[in-house]
C-alpha cells in the first residue's frame, strides 16, 4: 500500500502568478505513480524508501532569507536538505510546518530545512507570520527563477529531498506523515532505519523536464502498439501542449496531474489514432502515423 499525501491545494499553473489562491483548489491527491519517491508498504509490512538513482544537483540558489542571512546551496553540502514550496495561506502547509521544526530540531547538526514562501504578501508578512509559528528555519520568498527550475511544483506543500552530495533524490506533493521525512532523512544519513532502499530513474517524478524520458503514463496504455507506433506516440505526448491551461506538454500534464481530463482525452486520443494506423486493412505506415495529430499546436 503506498503512503499517500493527507491533503494539498493543487496549482493548474505551473508559472509564478499561479500560485495566487484563486488559481489552487483544495483536493486530495491521486493515487501516486508507482515510480514516485515515497514510503511504500510491502506485504510483509517492513516500509520501502525509494530514492532517484543518479540524481541531479539542486538548482543553484543565492539570495537572503527573511531575517538577512545569506542562504547558498553551496553551504548544503554535507548535509540532508529538504525544501519545501508552501505559502502563509495554505492549511496543509501550517499543518506540516510544526513537523519541519520538530525535524529541524531533532537533525539539528545533519540537515537543513528551507522554506520557499509563495506568498504574493510582502516578505515582511510572511516573516511576521514564520515569527509566529516558532520556524526554526531559513525562508525566502520565491521569484519565478527558482519555481521555473524547480519545476514540477504541482501543489502546496511540496518538498524536495537532496543528499549530502545536493542531488535530488526525491520530491513529496502534499501533506505527508512526519515518518515518512524521518525514515528518509535517517536513510540518507546512514543511520539505522527499519525500510529497505530502493532506486529508480527520473522519468518525471522529480523534476518534470524527464518526463521526455517515461515510457508509461497515469491512465494511458501503450500496449500493442508495434516499436515504431510507440516511437510516434511518445514524440506527440512530448511535443503537444495540454490545453487545460497549465502550460505542460502531454506528458508532463499526466504525470504531474493524473486527473487531469483534458490530457487524457487529448492523450488517449493520439494513442486510439496510432492504433487505427495498426489495424488490418490501413494504408497508414510508421511515416505517416508520425502526422495523426498533425493539428495539434507543438510545445516550444
Amino acid at each position: 500500500m503506498f503512503s499517500r499525501p493527507l491533503s494539498f491545494p493543487k496549482l493548474r499553473q505551473p508559472s509564478f502568478r499561479a500560485f495566487s489562491l484563486a488559481a489552487l483548489l483544495l483536493a486530495f491527491a491521486a493515487s501516486p505513480l508507482p515510480a514516485r519517491a515515497q514510503v511504500l508498504a510491502p506485504q510483509d509490512d517492513k516500509p520501502i524508501i525509494r530514492f532517484v538513482r543518479n540524481p541531479e544537483s539542486a538548482p543553484p540558489i543565492l539570495t537572503h532569507d527573511l531575517s538577512g542571512g545569506v542562504v547558498s546551496s553551496a553551504n548544503w553540502r554535507g548535509k540532508v536538505t529538504l525544501i519545501t514550496f508552501w505559502a502563509t495561506w495554505c492549511g496543509p502547509c501550517r499543518r506540516e510546518i510544526p513537523e519541519l521544526i520538530d525535524l529541524q530540531k531533532q537533525y539539528a547538526s545533519s540537515i537543513q530545512i528551507i522554506g520557499i514562501s509563495v506568498d504574493d504578501d510582502p516578505p515582511e508578512r510572511v516573516k511576521a507570520f514564520a515569527d509566529r509559528a516558532g520556524i526554526n528555519y531559513p525562508i525566502i520568498m520565491a521569484t519565478q527563477e527558482i519555481v521555473r527550475a524547480y519545476g514540477g511544483v504541482p501543489a502546496l506543500p511540496t518538498t524536495f529531498i537532496l543528499n549530502k552530495d545536493t542531488g535530488v533524490v526525491a520530491k513529496h506533493v502534499g501533506l505527508y506523515p512526519p515518518y515518512v521525512f524521518d525514515r528518509e532523512i535517517r536513510a540518507l544519513l546512514g543511520l539505522p532505519v527499519d525500510a529497505t532502499v530502493e532506486t529508480f530513474p527520473d522519468t518525471g517524478q522529480v523534476f518534470l523536464k524527464n518526463a521526455a524520458n517515461a515510457t508509461e503514463f497515469p491512465g494511458l496504455s501503450l500496449v500493442g502498439l508495434t516499436p515504431a507506433q510507440r516511437a510516434v506516440v511518445l514524440k506527440h505526448l512530448n511535443a503537444e501542449d495540454c490545453n487545460c491551461g497549465c502550460g505542460l506538454t502531454l506528458a508532463q500534464c499526466r504525470i504531474n496531474d493524473s486527473t487531469c481530463p483534458i490530457s487524457l482525452k487529448l492523450a488517449r486520443g493520439i494513442i486510439a489514432k496510432a492504433r487505427a494506423n495498426s489495424a488490418p486493412g490501413s494504408t497508414s505506415s510508421p511515416s505517416t502515423a508520425s502526422s495523426i495529430h498533425s493539428n495539434a499546436p507543438a510545445h516550444h
